[in-house]
């Protein structure tokens, strides 16, 4: 569990706004990643805080650029950049640590007790929730069309659980889906009416765990 910045006082999981000073903390990019801002203001805006998102560059092998909120440190990722930075921060994994990769998600993951649907930084409509990979504990907001927004925090649960092995997982799991020819079990379905009214039944939510849960099983 990590500590608030400005008090020490421990942080909640899956949150990085501390409950005793009220300070956001920056949980992905501070003393990780080295970065520079490259446009204080861009035209995309942060669809929690409304405000400009700051354009910024990773330097990880040549320039890498996404959007981030300075205010609440989110990031907006453009289709198929998440991939490119976990492929490019956590590589050489074969196997599934499987006593790791539930560890990761016990410590991390607590189910949101509201559900809320955000705009689109970009075109600033409803984006779908979908859930990132199998067993990884992260719902991601998505536009089909401009890209993918991550609460602070987020990227770095997703390479935790790249690290135990669990893309890995996901990639057997898909195989496993493609041959008994039925879709793989991974996102979170809504209708037109709850996006518009930003209302999540999550009627399938428990069947997919059960589902995930009973592949889990067979392939450990």
């Amino acid at each position: 569990m990590a500590d608030c910045k400005s008090c020490a006082a421990p942080l909640p999981a899956n949150t990085n706004r501390c409950k005793f000073c009220g300070i956001y903390n920056d949980m992905d990019l501070h003393g990780k990643h080295n970065f520079s801002i490259h446009i204080q203001e861009s035209e995309r805006i942060c669809p929690h805080c409304e405000i400009p998102l700051q354009t910024i560059n990773l330097k990880q092998k040549g320039a890498f650029e996404i959007e981030r909120c300075g205010s609440c440190y989110g990031l907006f990722f453009d289709p198929g950049e998440i991939e490119e930075l976990l492929e490019s921060s956590v590589s050489g994994v074969f196997d599934t640590n499987y006593q790791l990769l539930e560890h990761i998600n016990k410590e991390r993951y607590q189910k949101p007790d509201k559900v809320q649907y955000i705009k689109c930084p970009v075109c600033r409509v409803l984006m779908n929730r979908v859930r990132y990979g199998h067993r990884s504990g992260v719902v991601i907001d998505r536009c089909i069309a401009h890209g993918v927004w991550l609460n602070n925090g987020e990227i770095t649960h997703l390479m935790e659980w790249k690290k135990a092995g669990g893309q890995v997982l996901h990639e057997k799991v898909q195989r496993k889906a493609k041959q008994e020819n039925r879709p793989n079990p991974v996102k979170i379905f809504e209708s037109s009416s709850d996006r518009q009214y930003g209302i999540s039944r999550e009627l399938d939510f428990d069947i997919t765990e059960l589902v995930s849960d009973l592949i889990f099983k067979i392939f450990k």
